[in-house]
């Protein structure tokens, strides 16, 4: 029998309507039997750790990902994989966070949640929830079928630090705009297993240290130096530069003047695209080659929800500055593709 750890965060999948009030309240988890009954024929152990309190996941933060990370690493042994339960509006940044603290990851932890509530008639909840388990219970000769950290949402699994939360109203919550998906789900569960990292041969590792100090410049015609100094000049460790097209920023000599100090400072800046498909590609056009020439590294086709804790992660490391530059620039975990 499968071993399926399922550790409740929050989220709207665990919500039912009080009856007194009609608000949605978060039900108690150690009852999940009782709220979705066919779990039962999955014939699957099932233990279930549950936040207290539970959390929305606009609260989600490093320490909180610290505290997932060690639950899975403490009980790594115990169970076949797990299965988190989550709010869908930061599970991107969750996921990616916990793909660079697991190293040598070789079991499944697959992020799941819902548009609506579980105990709604219409609900995605039970869906995603049962099928999030035979994912995460998925063998192949003996061994996990998926063992990395994916999402899995409205009948697809999305590799997690290559997803993003693209719509607030439909079911079809997420995707992965520049990475395959992993499988899907119709009548039967159909792996792409080509697109699947291979279990790795080491033990797994927990990386913890996170360093947050992270500062975000988004580009847009007409941004004024104060808007721009007011980030570079900062006391941040990094900057993420959110670009135009394929990395394209202004030629204004004010503004590489203050990327040039920012970098004189010892700080880290990366260059993503503000578009959501394809990749960085500093040097194609003149407006990104004095960014190449003066070192602003490139993120190729990271998702934000990557950058931000990739770099969170690598600067945690406590790596000289250009080892650290190497790291953001390779692939670790699938991340990203140069």
């Amino acid at each position: 029998m499968n071993k399926i750890l399922v550790i409740y965060t929050g989220g709207t999948i665990g919500m039912i309507n009080d009856p007194d009030n009609g608000m949605l309240v978060p039900f108690n988890f150690e009852q999940i039997k009782e709220n979705v009954p066919e779990l039962s024929r999955l014939n699957y152990h099932l233990d279930v750790h549950s936040f207290n309190p539970v959390l929305d996941s606009s609260n989600m933060d490093p320490e909180i990902w610290k505290t997932l990370a060690q639950l899975i690493y403490t009980n790594y042994d115990l169970y076949d994989g797990f299965v988190i339960l989550h709010g869908s509006d930061t599970m991107a940044f969750t996921a990616s966070a916990l793909s660079f603290m697991l190293e040598n990851l070789g079991k499944p932890v697959v992020l799941t949640g819902s548009q609506l509530p579980i105990g709604e008639i219409r609900t995605d909840a039970k869906e995603n929830l049962i099928t999030a388990l035979e994912i995460a219970a998925t063998k192949e000769n003996g061994k996990a079928l998926v063992p990395e950290v994916c999402i899995y949402f409205d009948a697809q699994l999305f590799r997690g630090n290559r997803s993003i939360k693209y719509n607030i109203e439909k079911f079809e919550a997420f995707r992965s705009p520049n990475y395959s998906i992993l499988a899907e789900a119709g009548v039967h569960l159909q792996f792409h297993e080509n697109y699947i990292l291979k279990a790795p041969e080491a033990p797994l590792i927990l990386r913890t240290n996170f360093n947050s100090n992270i500062g975000v410049l988004k580009l847009y015609p007409g941004i004024t130096p104060q808007a721009v100094q007011a980030i570079t000049d900062s006391k941040v460790d990094a900057i993420i530069l959110e670009t135009f097209g394929s990395g394209n920023t202004t030629t204004a000599q004010w503004f590489l003047d203050a990327l040039q100090n920012a970098l004189g400072n010892g700080k880290i800046i990366i260059d993503i695209s503000q578009c959501k498909k394809g990749s960085v590609q500093l040097g194609r056009y003149e407006t990104s080659r004095e960014l190449q020439q003066m070192g602003i590294l490139s993120g190729f086709d990271l998702t934000f929800e990557a950058t931000v804790t990739k770099l969170m992660f690598v600067m945690g490391l406590g790596l000289p500055v250009e080892e650290s530059k190497k790291l953001m620039e390779q692939s670790l975990r699938g991340e990203l593709t140069n």
